[in-house]
């Protein structure tokens, strides 16, 4: 299995998640670098994990195939601005767009 970071959320969500059921991989790496950890998963090197919001887009880069799933494991993405209140035209489309399409 390939696995985010220990000190990332996701890895360690997956981490307690497989915890509580006894599951305990092979772990083959762990990445900081998610983009890394799916090219290595693209060369069959182990099954990785990932938000649901990316499976698309992981599938059509990386010719994943979804082997599970579960709602048991959250990710978090955010949107990080030195101002109270977002004004940049572009960051609030991105944020609107964020909130319609993939968190609908």
């Amino acid at each position: 299995m390939l696995l985010p970071a220990g000190d990332t959320a996701l890895g360690r969500g997956v981490r307690q998640w497989l915890e509580r059921r006894a599951i305990r991989p092979d772990v083959v790496a762990e990445f900081t670098d998610s983009a890394l950890m799916k090219a290595f998963g693209q060369s069959g090197l182990g099954v990785f994990p990932l938000p649901a919001v990316t499976e698309e887009d992981v599938k059509r880069q990386y010719q994943a195939e979804k082997i599970g799933e579960t709602d048991q494991i959250q990710a978090r993405f955010y949107a990080i601005s030195s101002e109270r209140r977002l004004r940049n035209p572009a960051v609030v489309a991105i944020c609107e767009s964020a909130r319609e399409e993939l968190f609908a």
